[in-house]
């Protein structure tokens, strides 16, 4: 099958479990990931990704693109806001007004966190151009042990969210087989002028500025640990040549969730035949 992925012998209890509803699977946590491309001069359009630390529960060792899990306080409506507003977001996704705004604060909140990429500014119309230096850290360092409100980061250094410079993307959903569950957002965003992509996290031991084709391309052959949405994603922007192409492309957003199925015996992940991914 082109769109299956077999899965491990441990698996194959786990899918006839859920199947014959002997297991329930857990709830999927609402959460949202950031593409972030950039322009190179020689290279092309290029994708930044982090690569998970080993001992991480969820997906050790994958290469994937910054975000996380949605904070609650991501939903606060006094956050200064520029760019469509969340009913608009909310029509992208498929979600109530409120969940659309956590999943954009979310998304941007998440890649400060784990690059100090950060798509707000002091304005409507500027972006902050450097995000180096103690202060940044010890603000970074308050929203992940969550001390901190993004909205409170945002307020006391009087910045504005730049929704604008984000693009709705994808939606996945993690099977119902895995013991950890999340509900993804996908957005993609141009790097901004004068900040730098880096790795400050305690997550990612590694961070890489890539071509999306390079990067499809280790994905489906196994070189580079990826999960199906990552590689899909990347399949997807390896039709583009710049930046701009990606950002002013038209989206219809469709939730994806792969399926586990027994076939031949053995345990398998199926995705939808329109999902733009191979594995070799």
């Amino acid at each position: 099958m082109v769109n299956a992925l077999k899965l491990p012998e441990s698996f194959r209890d786990r899918v006839e479990d859920i199947r014959a509803g002997r297991a329930e699977p857990v709830p999927a946590r609402d959460s949202a990931t950031v593409v972030v491309l950039r322009d190179h001069e020689r290279q092309g359009l290029q994708a930044f990704l982090l690569r998970r630390v080993r001992s991480m529960a969820f997906a050790p060792g994958a290469y994937v693109f910054p975000g996380g899990g949605v904070d609650p306080r991501d939903g606060d409506a006094d956050i200064a806001w520029a760019g469509p507003p969340p009913a608009e977001w909310g029509r992208a996704f498929n979600a109530g007004e409120t969940l659309a705004r956590e999943l954009v604060c979310a998304a941007v909140r998440e890649t400060f966190e784990e690059t100090l990429v950060l798509l707000a500014g002091p304005t409507a119309g500027t972006v902050v151009d450097d995000t180096r230096g103690g202060d940044w850290e010890a603000d970074r360092q308050a929203l992940l042990d969550r001390t901190q409100s993004f909205g409170a980061f945002l307020d006391r250094r009087g910045l504005v969210l730049r929704t604008d410079l984000l693009r709705p993307w994808a939606h996945w959903i993690t099977p119902k087989i895995e013991p950890m569950r999340y509900d993804t957002r996908f957005f993609v965003a141009a790097m901004p002028e004068g900040q730098r992509a880096r790795d400050v996290s305690t997550e990612a031991d590694q961070v890489f500025w890539v071509r999306p084709e390079e990067a499809a391309e280790r994905g489906s052959t196994g070189e580079w640990t990826m999960l199906p949405p990552t590689i899909a994603t990347l399949t997807e922007l390896a039709e583009f040549e710049t930046v701009a192409d990606v950002l002013a492309a038209p989206r219809e957003i469709v939730a994806y969730e792969p399926t586990a199925e027994i076939i031949d015996g053995e345990a398998y992940l199926v995705l939808p035949d329109s999902v733009a991914w191979h594995y070799r």
